[in-house]
């Protein structure tokens, strides 16, 4: 049974909201191991409605976004997106724990892949290495601009841990730090 979180920006998140997404994510079901938490988040600003979908795995995290004019229609392409991902994970954990062994328990987890998808393989066709200099995230931004990147890998100067900066779509900045 798949546990729900529902969030709301600048909307109110209605008892058909509610339901409907519950009717609409119950498609995923069968694809996600029991008791899943699955978080939504409803938000509207001026003409669009976004709904974010975050479905935390034992090692994955399934994340959807879509905006569009009219929230139900947002929440149709989502399921859609979110049951090709998971399909996709579970064909490649398959895939893998068929080669290595490592990856036998994570397959277990995932559960039974009911449906096919194409097992396209991942390919690696560059490999970069530089130095990573230690400094702030400040720094890192405006080594990030100056390059014309969307993302800057570098050490923080105050923790000596590896941190990626990175532009997000409304044009603000985002800062992944490990959790160890």
């Amino acid at each position: 049974m798949l546990k729900f979180t529902f969030t709301g920006k600048n909307l109110t998140v209605t008892d058909a909201l509610r339901d409907r997404t519950i009717q609409k994510l119950g498609r995923l079901e069968k694809l996600l191991p029991f008791d899943t938490v699955v978080n939504v988040k409803f938000s509207l600003n001026r003409q669009n409605n976004r709904v974010e979908v975050t479905v935390p795995l034992r090692r994955r995290i399934l994340r959807a976004e879509v905006t569009a004019n009219d929230m139900y229609a947002a929440l149709d392409s989502i399921v859609d997106m979110l049951e090709k991902q998971m399909i996709k994970y579970k064909s490649r954990i398959r895939s893998r724990s068929r080669r290595d062994a490592a990856f036998t328990e994570e397959f277990e987890y995932a559960g039974d892949l009911t449906e096919t998808a194409d097992e396209t393989p991942v390919v690696i066709d560059r490999t970069k290495q530089f130095p990573l200099k230690p400094m702030d995230a400040e720094e890192a931004v405006m080594e990030m601009e100056m390059l014309g990147h969307s993302f800057y890998v570098f050490r923080n100067g105050r923790t000596d841990i590896v941190n990626v900066v990175y532009k997000r779509n409304d044009g603000t900045y985002g800062l992944i730090e490990p959790e160890y």
